[in-house]
């Protein structure tokens, strides 16, 4: 039997799966935590994908391996490949200014037109371009910028050569700096925010190798997690992946790129050769983890709280803006409770208004990828908060499409395990694995939540406008 890994590299935690080549199942896997932080240094997902794999079993009789990580974080090396500075992860907002900046220099449909999306704070060429203006030493020291599935899949590769940096389309078209339509990186962007221009990784085919282990496995090139997610899901054209973790996540199968001058849609690549429209939120599971600790429950009786209220909780709307929000762009936003009476003063009314808020955040993603075109057959719901039997059941009235629910388990790593099985292959389309056990939701849409949520919505956008 040939087996491959696949590492799904996350904010909170670095997990890896090992899976059959052939049928995808699962033959073990294992996990190790980050450090909290919006900074974080890279070496600590160094020591804890080593602690992952061997937790996993090791790597002694992985044939291939690929690597999926968070987007857009920074991380800079200087010639001899050490890390310049810690990196500045996707959920660092304090780039928000040199975004505005950028933007307002090149303007937004410039932008759109240009990478496919118009910049926000969780970019990586904003970031690039808060380095310049606040560490001109460590830009100076910087002789290469590379994202953290690239860093990981280079350490793997152990060569030490800056040269062999490699990454994936889907990663790269979260940069801010390389152009899915054209398929290549944009120098002069990369110099209008950094000042200069230091060597970025080579942008490899989605099946293409990008070198070995020295255990002799062969790597992947590795994507995006969202990417890596729809991949590792089995989702084709006309599937809406929504991810509720950390962040919150829709995005599209697409055979088309889009370029959204508003910036709600960011025009990404997806792993497989075509493109993946997406739109973030900052504000996901933790919502249900806010509304769990403010009730001092666990998030099992969370969910039974939620499915004791009415539908729209009787007019109580949680605008859950928690730290900031990326979708609207307003990172300085802060969340709101709005009618709230004696009657909706409940354990139950505030649950189910957590998750119709954070769903309903969602649902304005769906809508803005509907306004660029993309055809909605169907919604894949995964991620942690997807494992909510509340979240799941009311998300299809909110969502406003039939929603699928995978079991739960790691399908960014998994998708990474399908990518190095594909590359191991070299196939001209990926492998069909399948998704055993996906359960389907549907229910009638109440269009009085989300108009309600529109209102409170816009009251705090103009607040933080003001």
């Amino acid at each position: 039997m040939t087996v491959v890994a696949g590492v799904d590299s996350s904010t909170q935690a670095c997990k890896v799966v090992i899976r059959d080549a052939d049928s995808g199942a699962l033959i073990r896997q294992g996990r190790a935590a980050h450090p909290d932080g919006t900074e974080v240094d890279p070496r600590a997902w160094w020591r804890a994908l080593g602690e992952a794999i061997r937790a996993a079993g090791g790597l002694d009789d992985v044939a291939a391996i690929a690597v999926g990580g968070q987007q857009h974080g920074m991380v800079c090396l200087d010639e001899d490949g050490h890390v310049v500075r810690p990196a500045l992860l996707w959920n660092d907002t304090r780039s928000a200014q040199a975004a505005a900046d950028l933007v307002a220099e090149l303007g937004p449909r410039q932008w759109a037109e240009a990478v496919g999306s118009v910049p926000l704070a969780s970019f990586t060429v904003t970031k690039l371009r808060w380095l310049a203006d606040h560490e001109p030493a460590s830009v100076q020291r910087t002789a290469a910028v590379c994202l953290p599935h690239d860093w990981l899949t280079w350490m793997l590769g152990g060569s030490g050569r800056l040269s062999a940096l490699a990454t994936d389309r889907s990663d790269a078209s979260g940069t801010g700096y390389w152009s899915p339509d054209s398929g290549r990186y944009r120098p002069d962007l990369l110099r209008l925010a950094f000042g200069r221009q230091p060597l970025l990784p080579e942008v490899m085919a989605p099946s293409q190798a990008s070198g070995n282990t020295n255990g002799g496995a062969l790597l992947g090139p590795g994507a995006g997690d969202n990417a890596a997610a729809a991949l590792g899901v089995g989702a084709d054209e006309g599937d809406v992946i929504v991810s509720i973790g950390t962040s919150g996540v829709v995005c599209a199968v697409s055979p088309h790129p889009t370029a959204d001058p508003s910036g709600t849609v960011a025009g990404f690549a997806s792993a497989t050769g075509d493109f993946l429209p997406l739109v973030c939120t900052l504000n996901a599971a933790r919502v249900l983890d806010a509304a769990a600790a403010m009730l001092r429950v666990d998030h099992a009786e969370l969910s039974r709280l939620a499915l004791a209220a009415p539908p729209g909780s009787d007019g109580l709307v949680l605008v859950p803006y928690l730290q900031g929000e990326r979708t609207p762009n307003r990172p300085d936003a802060t969340g709101a409770v709005h009618g709230l009476t004696l009657r909706t003063s409940t354990p139950q009314h505030l649950a189910r208004a957590a998750i119709e808020g954070l769903l309903c955040g969602l649902a304005d993603g769906v809508e803005a990828l509907v306004g660029q075109g993309v055809e909605i057959r169907r919604i894949i719901l995964v991620g942690g908060g997807a494992r909510s039997e509340a979240l799941r059941r009311i998300a299809p009235s909110i969502l406003g499409h039939p929603v699928l629910a995978p079991p739960p388990g790691e399908y960014v790593a998994g998708g990474a395990a399908l990518q190095a099985a594909w590359t191991l292959r070299g196939d001209a389309t990926p492998p069909a694995w399948g998704t055993a056990g996906e359960q389907p939701y549907q229910a009638d849409v109440v269009s009085e939540v989300r108009e309600r949520y529109a209102v409170a919505r816009d009251l705090i956008i103009r607040r933080a406008s003001g």
